[in-house]
């Protein structure tokens, strides 16, 4: 693994020239020496290379041998005397915590637990998602890049922007879209009623006040319409509930009077 990694990638870079071996009879001064590493920005990256490298399945990790090649790489590293970041050293711990947990043995009330290789495939395939969109982004086309302005002088140009034709058929679909519009905007006014039952209730009253009997049909006024009608009606439903009036029919079928009481 130590000397694969080594082919795949350089070690340093010296005045602008890449190393692929450390160099072992030749005296480098420690600000002269960079160590880089292209291929991987971090611990998830790393792992992510592992894993595509050999075509694993993500989703079922095998931590065990994924675990030994990190390991390896973080080996590789010490040797060329390379400073390991803290993020490196956190996820190799994280490894050993996984493979130990698969180790063990279950007890009958943890047969539900969670996988331990969840959260981390978790994390695997959202920076693998990161990573492709970046990508993507990265070879989209760039001003000074891919593409440069440029500017042509024009002295002279005349730019005609001639109208557009407007057919008739465009003129009525505008015409059927306002009017379309226009139903949304229309309001409903509710008025108060012109014939209150109290107002009525007084006026049959006063026509009951001669003390005679008043033919049913001569307490409406048909000219009214039948708002009329129902106010006068309603009144007297009101008067003969209050006591106030009294209904009489000598027989059956006989015209209805109305009397106060």
């Amino acid at each position: 693994m130590t000397g694969e990694l080594q082919r795949e990638m350089s070690f340093a870079v010296v005045a602008g020239q890449p190393l692929d071996a450390p160099p072992e009879d030749l005296y480098i001064p420690p600000d002269a020496l960079r160590i880089f590493l292209e291929t991987f920005e971090g611990p998830l990256d790393l792992l992510l290379y592992l894993i595509r490298r050999q075509n694993l399945d993500i989703l079922g990790l095998p931590v065990a041998q994924i675990a030994a090649q990190y390991m390896r790489y973080i080996a590789m590293m010490h040797e060329i005397q390379m400073e390991l970041a803290a993020e490196y050293l956190l996820m190799a711990a994280v490894l050993a915590e996984i493979k130990s947990r698969m180790l063990l043995p279950r007890a009958e009330d943890e047969a539900e637990e969670e996988d331990p290789r969840a959260e981390l495939v978790r994390r695997l395939l959202e920076y693998a998602r990161f990573r492709e969109a970046a990508q993507n982004l990265d070879e989209m086309p760039r001003v000074a890049r891919e593409l440069y302005e440029f500017e042509t002088p024009c002295a002279g140009l005349t730019i005609v922007k001639p109208l557009p034709r407007v057919e008739l058929d465009e003129i009525v679909r505008a015409f059927r879209e306002v009017l379309h519009r226009a139903v949304f905007h229309q309001r409903h006014e509710v008025a108060r009623e012109p014939l209150p039952v109290r107002e009525r209730i007084t006026n049959v009253l006063q026509l009951l006040d001669g003390g005679g009997p008043v033919a049913f049909a001569d307490c409406f006024t048909p000219q009214e319409g039948s708002a009329g009608v129902i106010v006068t009606f309603l009144a007297l439903l009101e008067l003969i509930k209050a006591g106030m009036a009294v209904v009489v029919q000598n027989s059956a079928y006989a015209p209805i009077y109305l009397r106060a009481a």
